[in-house]
């Protein structure tokens, strides 16, 4: 299996409109990051994406990705699923409905925000999906067993996703005793991490990930959900403990 980081930014992205600092003003491709999403390619070749924010257009086009077979949604917030409206294409290709998997709250949230693709009777070129209300319990999906990881992001729970022996948490500030039993001694953890200083109350910053790293064991750590105040990624890559990599957009991991 393969996994694709289409995005690895915050809801405002790298660079932040209006923003001078020397990470917005980077030349650097790893410094300008779309907003967190993800995209999984099973044994199978079936595309598993994970969010559809609202750069998700331009993270297809960019990377070269032509399908969706299903999406998974952590939760609700807009730069997470305020990118499904740009699905309509792979949609009128298929002819089929896009299957979403996630919260019963994140499935009420997405019937509310796009009402048109859940009509009786829709309009031409409406988008249509096809809602899956999933649970804090392992599924089975085009032939892939897939772990939800439940997480706190502020005061809301949050999934993460776990496929073999890889996990993808965003926007975590909390994991709880219970669900690190999913996370310890994994090939691959993928988490949040916002920036390098200041408490958040909804995400993790780096010395709260580097703790967990030293506590999960996983034998490779990539950061994701970056903020420009993280730093300069050629500079902040090589500073962090071995075995901690900060992602960017267009990385590939085989797991």
């Amino acid at each position: 299996m393969k996994l694709k980081f289409l995005g690895t930014g915050t809801s405002q992205g790298v660079p932040v409109i209006g923003c001078t600092c020397e990470v917005c003003t980077s030349e650097n491709p790893k410094d300008q990051r779309l907003r967190s999403s993800v995209m999984v390619t099973t044994e199978e070749n079936k595309k598993i994406l994970i969010d559809c924010g609202p750069d998700f257009r331009q993270q297809m086009l960019t990377n070269h990705e032509h399908t969706v077979d299903i999406a998974l949604i952590t939760h609700e917030h807009n730069d997470h699923v305020i990118g499904l409206d740009d699905m309509r294409p792979l949609i009128f290709k298929s002819g089929k409905d896009v299957p979403l998997y996630c919260y019963s709250r994140v499935a009420h949230e997405i019937k509310s925000r796009f009402p048109y693709a859940f009509a009786d009777v829709r309009y031409p070129g409406a988008p249509a999906f096809e809602l899956h209300e999933i649970e804090n319990k392992p599924f089975q999906v085009l032939d892939t067993e897939i772990i939800p990881v439940e997480v706190i992001h502020y005061k809301i729970t949050v999934f993460g996703y776990k496929f073999k022996n890889l996990a993808y948490i965003t926007d975590a500030g909390f994991i709880s005793e219970t669900e690190k039993e999913k996370l310890k001694n994994l090939d691959v953890l993928i988490l949040n991490c916002i920036r390098k200083f200041d408490p958040h109350p909804a995400h993790f910053i780096l010395p709260d990930v580097i703790k967990l790293f030293e506590e999960l064991k996983p034998k490779k750590l990539f950061l994701t959900h970056i903020s420009h105040h993280l730093g300069l990624h050629d500079i902040e890559d090589k500073q962090l403990p071995a075995g901690i990599h900060l992602a960017y957009d267009g990385l590939e991991l085989n797991f």
